[in-house]
Parts: structure tokens; C-alpha cells; sequence
């Protein structure tokens, strides 16, 4: 049917001012899982605003956030999901929450009620209505609101937008009563001015803190950086680079988001003795645990041990204890470092960098220093690259094929192509295979399980009319949570390669109970109990062409692999999502 002959209603609706600003926010897409709650706000979607921004149908809630959540990864651009009522709140929770751990913008959108008793029907109105609804994801949303009166629709939208853009950013919640959304418009309500600023500029460092900073790494012997959530997209990644290479620093990505190419002379990520041995200044940039990149943990013991020097001075760049949850414990360890800013590092890093140059410029010898400094982390790095690719053709014809061997076939079949990775990397092995050059390449580290589906599809979704090739090495314990997710990308022609790193199994736990089964002396052969993922067998190839895909596999070598993947990619130009189920070896080297 096209717009014009689309029948509009004489009448307007207060669920139509809800539509007023999901347009004047400029949101692209919404993504939902259908319900009556909604009904009201649905219609006006569908017909005032003519489908536009265009929805998209998911087969469950946490799907549909998570949807929005790799979007806002990709893009740096929110985009909504809606959610029915209580129940469907009930069943959004882990995409809400991951969000909020991974600091993704996601304007949630659901209903309640109606909340005037005589207007509900019998049984389902009341089991669908709660007191505060928004209790229910309280603690892991930046804030939640419900409108009492179609006049107050404009202004709380407004503040949830700009609330949900200040850093730290993350998921928000509107919920509006079915029967508000239901009821007759019988006035104009306003909205916000037109040429009124949607969220406020980045906080600023302090100025003399950023100059304390600046003496104390440039007097640095060895510093170092650790990079978490600093290059943002759509900016932030030339920000990094040029400090790291202003300063001769060795580089920590910990990957929340791309923030270094991987193939960087400074970058020495998954190097804890080349990164920190000798380092005495450490510099994090927006991190959200300082301990995870900067200690070896004892699984059996759940001990931890510092790789950094005891005497190394830290600084601190970011927004440690923003908007932390009072609720889960995702603020972990307390991080006393020696100087710290509550700054947004996009702003914060190109104003350190222009001091850095400063004191280089002024001060003898310390350009020679920072470039001697800097050749020796480049061979460091060359080292380990060269490393990495030896130890990838190791086993090189086992089967099932060993995971490097995995990472290093869909690395060179992608080789020619603009790529872009959605999340997991195959145990890593990508990141240090893959050459990571473009800032807009990966989405960022993988998340729990039960979210990495979701969130590719919203990198897809991202990336849809770019060209560029999306691939997705998808574990295969992640896509049984939410396998029907995969209708989505075909009924709504989202391009994208999903290559299966499928070792048959929730190998983490199972290697959890192996770690068990040593420390207490029972036996490691029955660890695989309760975690397998075989007999029978998942026919992930059938699913995906069930689903309208283009699907191959599975493949249990390196040599089957090859040629199927490059089938796949010609599907995918095509504008077909494609799957090839690649079966590995449930440990890396």
C-alpha cells in the first residue's frame, strides 16, 4: 500500500503525541514484540506516523532491546524497543541490563493498565498492571518515568533522551498507561522547540588536573594505557591514537568498544608482561574495571594478582562511580588511583594530548626518549603478532579444526572486504589475528551469553546499505537461547554472515567444572555433564534456511571451511543473510 493511500483517522489520539516525538528525536528504527498494551500507541505508528520509522518485529523483548543495544554499539545512535506491559517488561530484563553494564543508549518504550480501574477488562488488565511498574528494572536503568497526563508526554520524553545521552549513557524506561495512549486528543499539546539541544556537550576535565596528568606522564619512564569505553562511536578512536602515539605508550584495549587498531605498533593487548612490566604511570581511559585487564586470576582459588608494579602511579580519566547501580555490584573493586577526572576521555584525551606536546616541545631529549620507547613496544608487538600467527597453524589439520585455525579461515576469507565484526572473536583469536584498522570494524567484546544474537543482528542493522560485509562468529550455546531471532535479519533483508563457533557445548562452565573436578579430586570426565551440547546434534545450517537463510555446514575442517565460506559471502552481497556451521575444538591453545 503506498502512504498516500493510507486511511487516516479524522480524529486525533493522545498516543499520536507519543509519535510527535519519537520523530522529532530523529530515531531511525524501533524494534518490538507485539502486545494489546500498546495497542493504542501501535495504531498511531502504523498509520499517523505511516510506519516511519519503520518497525521491526522480534520474536521476544530481550531480543528487541538487545536489537537497539548493537545498534547504539555500532551507530552511537539509540534506538527504541518496545515492550508489552508487565509481562513483556518481565522478559526484557537481561537485554536491559547488559545494556546498562555496556552503556548503551536504548530509549525503551512500554505500557501499563489502563490505570483507571473501570476501564479494565476482567482478569488480564489486572494481572498486566502493576504499582510503579518501572520498579521491575529500577536498578539497571538510568531512569524510568510514567506520564500521568498527555501534557506531560513531551517533556518527561525529552528528559529521558537527554538522560539517556549524558554519559555515562545507558538504557532508559517510558511507560505509558494504555488508556492515556487510548484516549481522544482534544488539545494541542506542546512540544519542545524545535532548535533546542537534545542532550548537553561532554563534561570537561579540570583543567589543572589535566595539567598535573600531563607532568606526570611525561616524566614517565614506561607508562602505559588502558583503553575501555574511550573511543565511542561515531568519535573517539583518533582521539586514542593520537595520545598513545603522542606519549610513546604502550596500549591495554580492553574492547567495550574498538578504542586502537589492532595492528598498532603500540598496541600490546593480550600482553601482560610487554604492557605493565616496567610500567610507572598507568592511564585508564573510561573504564569500567580496572582489575580485569591488570591481573591474573586463579579460577580454582578465585584469587587475583596485580601484573602492574606496586609503586606505578595511576591517573584515572573517565566515570568510574557515575551512575553506578545500587543494585548489582557492576561498580567492582574499588580503583585508588593517585589522580583522577570525572571527564568525558573524547573531550578529555585531545586536550591531554595538546599539553603532552607542549612539555615535548619543551623539554630536551624527551622526543628521542618517547621514540626509543616507542621502537621497543613495536618490536614487542611484531613479536607477539608473529607469535600468534605461528601458534594459529598449529594443528593445522585437526578435526574438528582448532579455533586459531577457525579465526584465521573467516580472517582470510574476509581479508579483501569492508568488515565489520559484531562482537565475540572467537576466544580472541580474531583480535589477534584480524587486522582491526577502521574504527567502525568491531562493535566491541562480547557480552553474557544469551545476548550475542541479538546484539549482531543490531550491528547488522547498523550497517545495513553501507557495503560493508557484517560477520558474526556465533558461539552456538548463544544462539540456542534465541534461535528464532534469526527470522528477523531475512524478514527484514539485514544482510550478515553468521559462521558457527560451535564447539558443541557451554564449554565456560564446562571448563569450570573440569577446574572443580582437579581441586577436589573427582573426575574431569564427567564435567561435560549438564553442559554438552550433542546427541543430539543441533542442525544450526537447517535452522538458518528454515528461517529463510542461506545455510551451509557443518564443516570439521579448516579445508571444508574454505570454500563454503566464500559460497556464504556471495549470498551475503546479494543482500541474503547466510550461515556456515563451522564445528571447533572446545579449547583454544
Amino acid at each position: 500500500m503506498s502512504v498516500t493511500s493510507i486511511k487516516k483517522s479524522d480524529r486525533r489520539w493522545q498516543s499520536d503525541i507519543i509519535v510527535d516525538m519519537i520523530k522529532r528525536y530523529g530515531f531511525e528504527y524501533i524494534s518490538l514484540n507485539p502486545g494489546a498494551s500498546y495497542r493504542g500507541l501501535h495504531d498511531s505508528l502504523v498509520n499517523y506516523g505511516e510506519n516511519s520509522p519503520p518497525m521491526l518485529l522480534c520474536q521476544h523483548e530481550k531480543i528487541a532491546v538487545q536489537i537497539a543495544h548493537g545498534y547504539a554499539r555500532a551507530s552511537g545512535k539509540p534506538m527504541i524497543a518496545i515492550v508489552h506491559d508487565l509481562v513483556g517488561l518481565l522478559h526484557a530484563p537481561m537485554g536491559i541490563y547488559y545494556a546498562y553494564l555496556d552503556r548503551a543508549p536504548v530509549f525503551i518504550i512500554g505500557a501499563t493498565g489502563p490505570m483507571a480501574e473501570p476501564k479494565r477488562r476482567p482478569f488480564i488488565d489486572w494481572i498486566h498492571t502493576a504499582n510503579v511498574q518501572g520498579e521491575a528494572i529500577r536498578n539497571f536503568v538510568k531512569w524510568d518515568y510514567q506520564p500521568t497526563t498527555v501534557d506531560g508526554v513531551p517533556g518527561a520524553f525529552a528528559r529521558a533522551y537527554s538522560v539517556m545521552m549524558s554519559a555515562r549513557q545507558g538504557p532508559i524506561y517510558m511507560c505509558y498507561d494504555a488508556g492515556l495512549q487510548e484516549s481522544e486528543l482534544d488539545h494541542d499539546v506542546e512540544l519542545p522547540p524545535v532548535d533546542a539541544v537534545h542532550a548537553p556537550a561532554p563534561i570537561m576535565a579540570d583543567p589543572t588536573a589535566l595539567e598535573k596528568a600531563a607532568d606526570t606522564l611525561a616524566a614517565a619512564r614506561q607508562p602505559a594505557i588502558i583503553a575501555d569505553f574511550a573511543a565511542r562511536p561515531p568519535h573517539g578512536w583518533n582521539h586514542v591514537i593520537e595520545l598513545a602515539e603522542t606519549l610513546g605508550a604502550s596500549v591495554w584495549d580492553i574492547n567495550s568498544r574498538l578504542n586502537f587498531p589492532s595492528d598498532h605498533p603500540l598496541n600490546l593487548t593480550m600482553d601482560p608482561e610487554g604492557c605493565y612490566k616496567d610500567a610507572d604511570v598507568v592511564l585508564t581511559l573510561d573504564i569500567a574495571d580496572f582489575e580485569k585487564p591488570t591481573h591474573v586470576r586463579d579460577i580454582s582459588t578465585r584469587t587475583v594478582v596485580s601484573m602492574v608494579p606496586k609503586d606505578a602511579t595511576w591517573i584515572d580519566i573517565g566515570f568510574t562511580d557515575i551512575e553506578i547501580s545500587k543494585w548489582s555490584m557492576d561498580y567492582a573493586r574499588p580503583y585508588y588511583a593517585h589522580q583522577r577526572m570525572t571527564a568525558d576521555v573524547v573531550t578529555a584525551a585531545p586536550q591531554l594530548t595538546k599539553l603532552l606536546k607542549a612539555r615535548i616541545a619543551n623539554t630536551p631529549g624527551l622526543a628521542e626518549k618517547i621514540a626509543r620507547r616507542t621502537e621497543e613496544i613495536g618490536k614487542r608487538h611484531a613479536e607477539n603478532r608473529l607469535k600468534w600467527r605461528k601458534q594459529a597453524q598449529e594443528d593445522w589439520d585437526a578435526k574438528p579444526m582448532t579455533i586459531p585455525r577457525l579465526a584465521l579461515e573467516v580472517g582470510e576469507a574476509i581479508k579483501g572486504e569492508d568488515w565489520v565484526l559484531t562482537a565475540g572473536a572467537a576466544a580472541d583469536w580474531g583480535r589477534r589475528l584480524w587486522n582491526f584498522d577502521r574504527p567502525y570494524c568491531h562493535g566491541g567484546r562480547e557480552l553474557g551469553t544469551g545476548t550475542q544474537i541479538g546484539i549482531a543482528l543490531g550491528v547488522a542493522l547498523a550497517n545495513k546499505g553501507t557495503d560493508r560485509l557484517v560477520v558474526n562468529l556465533q558461539p552456538d550455546g548463544d544462539l540456542m537461547f534465541d534461535a528464532g531471532s534469526l527470522w528477523i535479519a531475512a524478514k527484514y533483508k539485514i544482510p550478515m554472515l553468521v559462521v558457527m563457533f560451535n564447539n558443541r557445548a557451554y564449554y565456560n562452565d564446562w571448563n569450570h567444572q573440569i577446574v572443580m573436578a582437579r581441586t577436589r579430586g573427582t573426575d574431569p570426565a564427567r564435567a561435560h555433564i549438564g553442559m554438552d551440547l550433542y546427541d543430539p546434534d543441533p542442525d544450526f545450517a537447517g535452522l538458518a534456511r528454515s528461517m529463510g537463510w542461506y545455510g551451509e555446514g557443518p564443516f570439521e575442517t579448516g579445508d571444508e571451511l574454505k570454500p563454503a565460506l566464500k559460497r556464504a559471502i556471495e549470498q551475503v552481497k546479494k543482500g541474503k543473510p547466510a550461515l556456515v556451521d563451522a564445528v571447533c575444538q572446545r579449547r583454544a591453545h
